[in-house]
């Protein structure tokens, strides 16, 4: 039977939740905190599991990545109250099935529960069938346009044909070509990349094919190759689209036929290997300028991925740049970083002309020079994006002031003394933000003081339901 394992401190939410399960036939467990709820799931209980977000151990959203990867690989549903649905989806992005809200009806979580399972079963199913799990190593990201890029990376790396990954600068190419080696009947075996790039024209062809000694001057002893080193692997041709014209005809040979003659030698010798290529130039229209071969281009394009750049995965900035830190503090032994919302939000607002990799870079150089500050704020950014960003938010504000706001609306927001996030201008998310706390904050300091403390009677006044007003008290402290 399904088991159901049910992380909740609340007495009565987690026995009516460990009631409802039992009653669709399944197997519950409770565990009253996040420490409780791992130890389980690490011992491999759980098919589902019902996570609370605000425990007296930690908070339920920054557990859920080791929920998602514990020996289960359960499939999460979040369980929120209405002040956090806004971080609740955005932890349905990052990898949580679903979310449902406390005092939902009892259908909408059992429909909740049987979504989830069915589509565990489908996807154990599709794992049975396929022999092994896909593991997408450092690849993250849940936007629809990354996720159909990581289903033909699960699809490579179930075959042997040639594949080409496109993309700009920085998008992963690399990772993607890995990612589809270490899932492949050849993982375990050499990953060789080359970087066409940086071929030395004169050696290019000894490099690859190896020379025997004496074939040139300097060729003091036997040399097997960088595609012979690659034998029972993988070979992995980084800008092919700058291959030389003559070494593109000789690499051609060597993958229609596996054999090959090493420079100055007089036998040819085998090459096992898998092709997987990668470049950032148009090589269809290289083929039209004469520039590349197209009998090399149907060779290498078996199977085409296009990775989207950065720009294009708006969703998946945040749990990149996560992992990123992650990442980084794990490998230098540091303590975790905390990203504000300002920080996203600035980190947002970027065009990422280098995309991944100088997403990477950012985080990275931020933690190094924040002088072990803990919390990360915009004014932690490198001063280079930090200077794109005020300009493009000095661009958007103007634009946005000449065509909606009069003067005496530029002095009305010029006389508010709002915090601006460690920027000179803000974004304008972070100004609307901090405005309406203000507002909040003022009106219910003047609702408390007209009711005389009288809690009752402020609430009544306000509108607002018991709950709302209590919870807005606590949000605003």
């Amino acid at each position: 039977m399904p088991e159901i394992l049910i992380i909740d401190d609340d007495p009565l939410v987690a026995e009516t939740l460990a009631d409802l399960a039992e009653d669709m036939g399944h197997v519950p467990l409770r565990a009253a905190s996040l420490a409780d709820g791992l130890a389980h799931a690490d011992a491999g209980f759980g098919d589902v599991v019902l996570l609370d977000v605000m425990m007296p151990d930690g908070n339920g959203l920054e557990a859920l990545p080791r929920f998602v990867a514990s020996p289960p690989r359960p499939e999460v549903i979040i369980i929120t109250g209405a002040d956090a649905e806004q971080s609740a989806e955005m932890a349905v992005r990052n990898g949580a099935w679903d979310y449902i809200t406390k005092g939902a009806p009892v259908s909408a979580i059992r429909l909740a529960i049987l979504r989830a399972l069915e589509f565990r079963n489908e996807k154990l199913a599709r794992t049975a069938q396929q022999g092994r799990p896909f593991n997408p190593a450092g690849l993250v990201g849940t936007s629809p346009a990354f996720m159909d890029c990581l289903d033909l990376v699960a699809k490579a790396a179930r075959s042997d044909v040639p594949v080409l990954i496109t993309g700009e600068t920085g998008t992963g190419k690399e990772l993607a070509s890995r990612a589809i080696h270490e899932n492949s009947d050849r993982a375990g075996r050499p990953f060789v990349v080359v970087d066409c790039a940086a071929l030395p024209e004169n050696l290019a062809e000894s490099v690859l094919f190896g020379h025997v000694r004496g074939a040139f001057t300097g060729a003091d002893r036997d040399a097997e190759g960088l595609i012979r080193q690659a034998s029972g692997g993988t070979l992995f041709l980084d800008e092919i689209g700058e291959l030389s014209p003559n070494l593109q005809k000789t690499f051609l040979r060597a993958l229609q036929e596996r054999r090959f003659r090493p420079v100055g030698g007089r036998q040819e010798v085998e090459g096992d290997f898998r092709l997987l290529a990668a470049t950032n130039r148009d090589l269809q229209l290289m083929v039209r300028r004469g520039e590349f071969r197209e009998d090399l281009l149907y060779r290498v394009r078996s199977m085409h991925i296009a990775l989207p750049p950065l720009r294009q995965r708006e969703d998946d900035l945040r749990p990149l740049a996560e992992h990123f830190v992650h990442q980084y503090c794990e490998r230098n032994n540091l303590p975790s970083r905390i990203l504000t919302q300002e920080l996203l939000r600035a980190l947002g607002a970027q065009h990422w002309p280098g995309n991944v990799r100088e997403l990477r870079n950012t985080m990275e150089t931020m933690i190094a020079f924040a002088d072990g500050v803990r919390t990360l704020y915009p004014a932690h950014l490198p001063e280079h994006i930090r200077v794109r960003h005020l300009r493009a938010t000095a661009e958007g504000m103007r634009a946005d002031h000449t065509g909606h706001m009069t003067s005496g609306d530029h002095a009305e927001v010029a006389s508010q003394d709002l915090p601006l996030a460690g920027l000179s201008i803000p974004t304008w998310m972070t100004y609307r933000d901090v405005a309406l706390e203000r507002a909040a904050v003022d009106y219910f300091q003047n609702l408390l003081a007209y009711a005389g403390g009288d809690m009752v009677k402020a609430q009544q006044l306000s509108g607002l339901s018991r709950a709302q007003f209590y919870r807005l008290l606590r949000k605003l402290r």
